[in-house]
């Protein structure tokens, strides 16, 4: 059965109620893309009055997540999940809506592949771009996710 957002979005409400109670929800997913929305308010700023980096790094992070969380429901294993590095740019003040999308489906889906193939823990960078609501960017976050095969 394939993920949704909805199944995502509890998932975050049980999981990571911090990034829920901020406001971060998947909006869109299938094999090739992931799109997370957060709006700024009071309960997600910093004291310059726009968004705190930590909750864009939230929903960049689900947005590259979820799509590694629908390639290991797909393979049918049992595989473990781990960011290993990230790293961020900020070029705009994080003000309004702000949706992260990540378009790296395919790479998660071939490090998994040969997580399965091999048993040996494979290493994939995913990128994910935060626009705001007039399409400026705001932030670019990538994230090294580890992926292996449970023994």
């Amino acid at each position: 059965m394939a993920l949704t957002p909805s199944k995502i979005n509890t998932f975050t409400f049980m999981k990571l109620p911090s990034a829920w109670w901020c406001g971060v929800r998947l909006k869109y997913i299938d094999d090739k893309k992931a799109i997370t929305s957060v709006k700024h308010k009071w309960v997600n700023q910093n004291p310059f009055k726009s968004m705190f980096w930590a909750v864009q790094g939230m929903a960049a992070e689900l947005s590259t997540g979820a799509l590694v969380m629908n390639e290991i429901q797909k393979s049918g294993k049992k595989i473990s999940m781990l960011v290993a590095n990230n790293k961020a740019t900020f070029t705009k003040k994080a003000t309004g809506r702000i949706n992260f999308a990540c378009e790296d489906g395919e790479q998660i889906a071939d490090a998994i592949k040969k997580t399965v193939e091999t048993g040996e823990g494979q290493t994939c960078w995913m990128k994910s771009v935060g626009v705001n609501q007039d399409g400026v960017e705001v932030s670019t976050f990538h994230f090294e996710w580890t992926v292996k095969v449970k023994e």
